[in-house]
């Protein structure tokens, strides 16, 4: 018997925190076909596009996708993740974290003191800055702070701070002066900045930043992208997905461990 563990909105959907299923045999791909069928018929369906799929602790995305293979004694956790927003702000609800993303406009004043000014006026709020360069698009971005968040909430993160190990996803690497040189924040180049706290300090943050904010995804980072993580059209062809470069990307950010 395995159990599902559902967090955040799963919980509304099935009218419990968790389920008690046989499994055996069946990869994740099969399991979320078996939990659509066993939701109650008056709640919302489940949205299988945005949810990150964890089996004891590991998300899937570090294993098989959603070919993972499950058998019973599994933990599996099911967790929705819910975004909205313009395209100037993206707002993601993973559970009880409530998430602000905004791109910044670089210029030559903007440094890492602009983040450490931040946390002084805003000591609720934990932020990072990540180069723009280095964010694909919504898909990669929600999947990469899932895998840091789920992590946080499974207590093997790469580092103390939440912070610290979404900037570590993002280059790929546990160290974190490499994490830093390659994709922290820089003079005049833009950046995508996450901040993690309450809906009230979220949208007090905002009205600050509103004169430096910019178009979220601006512009297109799959050449430098591949370029950067020296990925091939061959392992891009090996990829049997409509996002082949966003899902080794995030593959890269989940098998640091």
């Amino acid at each position: 018997m395995a159990t599902i563990k559902l967090v955040g909105g799963a919980k509304k959907l099935f009218l419990t925190d968790h389920l008690e299923l046989e499994i055996d045999d069946i990869t994740i791909e099969n399991l979320l076909e078996l939990l659509s069928q066993k939701k109650p018929k008056n709640t919302p369906t489940l949205d299988t596009n945005n949810i990150l799929v964890a089996v004891n602790g590991a998300d899937s995305s570090a294993l098989k996708g959603k070919m993972t293979p499950l058998k019973n004694d599994d933990l599996i956790s099911i967790i929705p993740i819910i975004h909205g927003g313009s395209s100037k702000k993206i707002m993601i609800n993973d559970g009880k974290k409530l998430i602000q993303i905004v791109k910044i406009k670089g210029n030559k004043t903007i440094n890492v003191s602009f983040l450490d000014e931040l946390r002084k006026e805003f000591p609720k709020i934990k932020f990072q800055a990540i180069s723009s360069n280095f964010v694909l698009n919504l898909y990669h971005l929600k999947k990469i702070l899932s895998i840091s968040l789920n992590s946080e909430r499974e207590n093997i993160l790469l580092s103390k701070k939440i912070e610290t190990d979404i900037l570590m996803r993002f280059a790929a690497t546990r160290q974190i002066a490499d994490a830093i040189t390659s994709v922290g924040i820089k003079p005049k180049n833009d950046f995508i900045l996450i901040a993690i706290g309450n809906k009230t300090t979220l949208k007090k943050l905002y009205q600050k930043l509103t004169p430096l904010v910019i178009d979220v995804f601006s512009t297109d980072n799959y050449s430098f992208l591949k370029k950067h993580f020296k990925i091939t059209k061959k392992q891009l062809e090996s990829i049997n997905s409509n996002n082949s470069l966003e899902d080794l990307l995030i593959e890269k950010g989940a098998v640091l461990v």
